[in-house]
């Protein structure tokens, strides 16, 4: 699966908690879900779970850890599918 289809799938996902709409309409992999998006921390849950049943993968605690950005959900979801 390509970088841009797994984009494209993850600002999908993304939409519905999504907050700042003018921020969704020029998304780019430095968009930060939390910061520039205004996606709610306690929703992010249910974004790893929607990423999960998605893309078919399984995402560990630690790793969301890691992911900040939307660039961050491309390669982390690139590396398990």
């Amino acid at each position: 699966m390509e970088a841009t289809e797994i984009q494209e799938k993850v600002v999908k996902i993304l939409t519905p908690y999504v907050k700042d709409q003018d921020a969704l309409a020029t998304v780019s992999g430095e968009t930060n879900i939390l910061e520039d998006l205004k996606v709610n921390s306690a929703r992010l849950v249910d974004v790893v779970l929607a990423f999960e049943d998605a893309f078919d993968i399984e995402i560990a605690d630690e790793d969301v850890d890691e992911v900040n950005t939307v660039g961050d959900c491309v390669r982390l979801i690139g590396a398990k599918v």
